[in-house]
Formats: C-alpha cells, structure tokens, sequence
C-alpha cells in the first residue's frame, strides 16, 4: 500500500522538504506559545562555557590538589572569574520572574538558548522563583542538551539557526547580554541591527558586565570612525550587578505591563 507523503519519513527528511521542515520550525513553536499563552519574554544571551561558582570552584580545588601546571590553574582561575556572571544572571532572572508574578497574570517570562552556562543559569532562576521560562535549544554536531530548569512544555529543539534566532526576536520584550563568545557576539549584533533598521520593534537591549564588554569590543570606536550613528550607541544600556540590571528593566518594562494588567 503506497504511503501518504506526510507520513514518508524519507521525504520528510530530504532536500525537497526543507521548506516543509522550516514551516514546521515556525508553526509548531507558534502553536505551542499560544496554547502557553506565552506573549513576552525577556532574553538573556551569553556564554554556553559560564559554570556555576561550585562547579567552578570545585574544579579548581581539584586542580590544585593534583598539582595541576601554572597554564591550567590560570584557565581554571579565570573559569572562576566567569562564574559570577552565572551567579549574576541567576539572581536577575529570578528577580524578574518574581516580578512578573507580582504582576499577575504572567505578563512575561524568561526565555534562553535552552543550553549550558548563561542559558541554564537563566532558567534555573526563574525555577528558583517558582516561575516558567522557556529554552529554545538547537541541535549541534557536538549535542548541546536542553538543560534540567527548563518548563517542560516550553523546551523546543530547532534544527535551522535562523528559525531559532526568529523566535528569540518574534516574542522579545527585552534583551539581556551577557559575556559570550562567537554566537553571543551574533545575536547581539543581529538583535541591534533589527532595531536600528526598524525591523524589529523597539525593547531594551542591556548589556551585562562592563569589565568584559570593554575589554572585548570598542563600542564607542564604531561611532568614532562613523559606521554606526552616536544615537544608535544608544540603543544600549548597561549594567554590573543584577540589582541595577532589574532596576533598569523594571523602568523600562512597567509601562507596558501595567498597561496590559489594568486592562
């Protein structure tokens, strides 16, 4: 008996269908926030490498005690450095989940790459908070597994980066960035020209950790050799501590949440 073609794994799977894959990709997520009835979220973008302070702290432990060489004692030490921003996007995560329900209504949640580092540290304060948060996970050569703080009924796996990168933006209230490598790098990048082109609507963009962020990009050396506007540097904001990073985000978003629950 023939099979139907939607039920053919090996045409499902096969060049012809990308578009089918990809329409998948934007349709089953769409399904799944509504019936989530998941609106908003905030975003935190940062590195997968970012351990927790135990984590951190017990591999270097366990370093020293094996006498390990000055070069990754060094790395380990540095390991530790960046611990803190876990620590840090933990607490603002839970911050704003605790928030949002002092608002009622679950206005919005925290949303992350669904992975390792920054991204479980988001997830794991909102749990810490009692609250949701979604992951937003793609799968790699080398498996990058959802991590365990995800809601489960928000944990969605993507195979096409750029489907992944539309839903970070589609339900964006607000971004937060933290220290990150090359994808961090992108997303940040990809986020500031949607808004500075306008085709994104406009939300807070924070960056998180000016010890890192100076030390990585000049952002005023874009504006001083004229690439970007001086008033697109002002698309950012910063912070150093998840009290002024809530602080800004709660000015920020307040407005338009208070809005939406005296409605």
């Amino acid at each position: 008996m023939p099979t139907k073609a939607y039920r053919n794994p090996e045409f499902l799977t096969s060049p012809g269908a990308r578009t089918l894959r990809i329409l998948a990709e934007y349709l089953e997520p769409e399904e799944r926030f509504q019936r989530e009835r998941i609106e908003n979220v905030v975003v935190f973008f940062g590195s997968a490498r970012a351990p927790s302070r135990a984590e951190a702290e017990r591999a270097l432990v366990q370093a020293r005690r094996h006498q390990a060489g000055a070069e990754e004692l060094q790395r380990l030490e540095t390991r530790l450095k960046l611990s803190d921003y876990y620590e840090d996007a933990r607490r603002l995560a839970q911050l704003l989940t605790t928030w949002a329900g002092q608002l009622g209504g679950e206005p919005f949640v925290v949303c992350s790459g669904g992975g390792p580092g920054i991204m479980e540290a988001a997830n794991r304060g909102a749990a810490d908070a009692g609250g949701r948060s979604v992951g937003l996970n793609i799968s790699l050569p080398h498996e990058q597994q959802p991590n365990p703080y995800i809601t489960e009924a928000l944990n969605l796996e993507f195979h096409y980066f750029f489907m992944r990168k539309l839903w970070f933006v589609q339900l964006a209230c607000a971004l937060v960035v933290f220290p990150g490598g090359f994808g961090t790098l992108d997303e940040l990048a990809e986020v500031l020209t949607l808004i500075q082109t306008g085709r994104s609507r406009g939300m807070p963009v924070l960056i998180y950790g000016r010890a890192f962020w100076d030390e990585v990009i000049d952002f005023q050396a874009l504006s001083r050799w004229g690439t970007v506007d001086p008033k697109d540097l002002e698309l950012m904001a910063w912070a150093d501590t998840p009290e002024e990073a809530f602080a800004f985000l709660q000015a920020r978003l307040a407005p338009q949440f208070s809005r939406q629950t005296s409605t």
